[in-house]
């Protein structure tokens, strides 16, 4: 499988402070990759600024062929690229099948091929269509975090963009929300995961970066990473 996303010598500033720091990574075709580091390290500017919400002072970012550091976030999903966002952020008065509506608002391919993929998010997520006439805002944290990423599934991207999806939910939906990372992959949507839950990111994912103040710190397959004593002690809790 070839390369789908490359960032290259990105940096990205808030104002005077200069938020990532020549970061570059890249993410085959078909891959999980994960991206870990503590609060404020710049996980979420990375991801933003990859999917056009933030855009760089310098550095290049190429998604399947195409340059995309200065191109609108709505044009990148037009694109393949989805990004499943931090906290949620479902539309907490519309339907749980209104949100999934929304997330196939850019497509072109016409009303049979969008049907298809809801019967896709629902098989793969059956969750959201036992509750598919219920109002957003009344689902759990869980549900809202399948929601999301249902929504994002409905733009049928090549590549999902997930922001820290296990914040704030209990132990067991986690497995559970992991186990549903596993299958979107495997259905053929290559996945750049954000996590602070190190341990399960590294367990899914093919290969991790670690990002420190703005800047990449090491890199290497997943299991490589969760082996090293450096990783293990920052982000494993000193596990072995």
């Amino acid at each position: 499988m070839g390369e789908l996303l490359r960032v290259d010598n990105l940096n990205v500033y808030y104002g005077s402070i200069h938020a990532i720091k020549d970061l570059s990574l890249h993410v085959n075709e078909g891959e999980i990759v994960t991206m870990i580091g503590a609060n404020g390290a710049g996980k979420t500017t990375t991801m933003h600024t990859i999917s056009g919400l933030l855009k760089s002072r310098s550095g290049s970012i190429t998604y399947d062929g195409h340059l995309i550091s200065k191109m609108d976030a709505y044009k990148i999903v037009t694109l393949g690229l989805a990004q499943c966002p931090e906290g949620r952020r479902v539309f907490s008065g519309l339907t749980v099948q209104e949100n999934l509506e929304l997330g196939a608002y850019s497509r072109k391919d016409g009303k049979a091929a969008v049907q298809d993929d809801f019967n896709m998010v629902f098989d793969m997520l059956p969750r959201l269509k036992e509750r598919r006439s219920q109002l957003a805002g009344t689902l759990s944290g869980g549900e809202q975090q399948m929601l999301a990423m249902g929504r994002a599934l409905m733009s049928k991207p090549k590549m999902l963009l997930l922001d820290e999806p296990s914040m704030g939910l209990s132990p067991l939906l986690v497995k559970e929300i992991f186990k549903t990372i596993v299958r979107v992959n495997e259905s053929g949507v290559t996945v750049l995961l954000v996590e602070q839950n190190a341990k399960m990111a590294l367990n899914i994912a093919t290969r991790g970066y670690v990002i420190e103040t703005g800047n990449i710190t090491m890199e290497g397959k997943a299991s490589d990473l969760a082996d090293d004593p450096k990783v293990r002690q920052a982000y494993l809790g000193g596990a072995a």
